[in-house]
């Protein structure tokens, strides 16, 4: 019988590093940085070909680039990193109101299809979606989403107009949702080429008006692919859900301690468990207490549990980026997450316990896993 194989991606402020285990998940190999001293931003594998991986490298001298992998990452090249828009870039909200040119700066996410080993979304600030179905050598811009009706009025969170999150609906390839700081959650029913705000239910007291069908400041979005109708969402301010495809979303942040945070994911094999990280404000980006701790739902946001066991519980003052968790395929599912101070925590007990994989990386930005054999 063929042992399953887990592959942790992790992109940090200094590089990218792929971690390694078995089943059990208790040793890992580490193997970076790759492209040290470059932001890495994303990486992530193709569900269609476990050996393609896209890297999102980045920096403030030389600009974005994309990298390609077709061995796992052992070997790299540079791939297409032409982003032309579909049509004249036009103009966006600033923060003060005043109109801003709409400029390419950086890729935040990339999503491999699910079934299309050469086809590849990228999520990219300004926001706007492209896609590529050559691998990632070409290029071509989904433009009815950045001209959308309400495109002027979308306004930069703190981290800038990000398109962060993309998620694929794997029982229909037309369907597709995304998420964007600070103008909320889209979805397309016709494989991105009409798209529609879907964030009724959303409410956000820090803009003019807090009940608008745009401006929201999502920071991810989540689906169990079993249950391609129920999206959870860790906001700005609050955790939210829904089970009609987004069309009405409802607040499920109970018992936690604070309803900010940055990431939120579900567990691989039970569809009403979810994962999220509290930290302390908008303002202080940091757990709360200095208490590291996850919060689990096993009753899809009903009720909360702190999870600590193997997490630091005095002096820590880490933030957990919103690319910076995932859950591997296995049972039980194994959850990770990589913090703003270099560590990479996992628990292959659904989060009952946790040990830190890695020690002292560069800053984690994006965590990504795989489950191979």
């Amino acid at each position: 019988m063929r042992m399953s194989k887990v592959r942790v991606l992790v992109g940090t402020r200094k590089g990218a590093f792929i971690l390694t285990s078995d089943g059990a998940r208790k040793k890992w190999d580490v193997e970076g940085p790759h492209f040290g001293g470059w932001e890495i931003y994303h990486v992530k594998a193709s569900p269609a070909n476990p050996d393609r991986l896209y890297a999102s490298q980045s920096s403030g001298w030389f600009g974005q680039v994309l990298q390609r992998s077709n061995d796992g990452g052992k070997t790299w090249e540079a791939a297409g990193n032409q982003f032309q828009y579909a049509s004249t870039p036009g103009t966006h909200t600033w923060y003060d109101g005043s109109p801003h040119p709409w400029e390419f700066k950086r890729v935040w996410h990339l999503e491999p299809s699910l079934t299309e080993a050469d086809t590849v979304f990228a999520g990219v600030e300004d926001a706007a979606l492209f896609k590529s179905t050559d691998g990632a050598t070409t290029w071509s811009e989904l433009a009815g989403l950045r001209t959308h009706e309400t495109g002027p009025s979308w306004a930069p969170g703190a981290g800038g107009l990000c398109l962060h999150t993309i998620v694929q609906d794997p029982t229909s390839s037309d369907r597709m949702y995304i998420a964007i700081s600070s103008a909320g959650v889209f979805r397309t029913e016709d494989g991105g080429q009409s798209w529609s705000p879907a964030n009724h239910g959303l409410r956000s007291s820090y803009i003019p008006d807090p009940d608008a069908p745009v401006g929201h400041c999502v920071h991810r979005i989540a689906m169990h692919p079993s249950r391609p109708n129920t999206l959870f969402m860790q906001k700005h301010w609050d955790v939210m859900r829904t089970d009609d495809g987004a069309n009405e979303w409802r607040e499920i942040s109970g018992n936690l301690p604070t309803d900010f945070g940055f990431v939120i994911d579900v567990n691989a094999n039970e569809p009403e468990t979810i994962y999220v990280i509290p930290i302390t404000s908008d303002s202080l980006h940091y757990v709360p207490e200095g208490k590291l701790r996850v919060y689990r739902s096993k009753s899809g946001g009903e009720e909360w549990e702190p999870l600590t066991k193997g997490l630091p519980q005095k002096d820590c003052y880490v933030n957990v980026l919103r690319d910076a968790m995932a859950v591997d395929g296995l049972d039980p599912c194994g959850v990770y997450f990589g913090t703003s101070g270099g560590q990479v925590y996992g628990s292959p007990d659904g989060g009952d316990s946790w040990t830190p994989i890695v020690h002292d990386l560069p800053g984690v930005l994006s965590v990504e896993v795989q489950t191979l054999g």
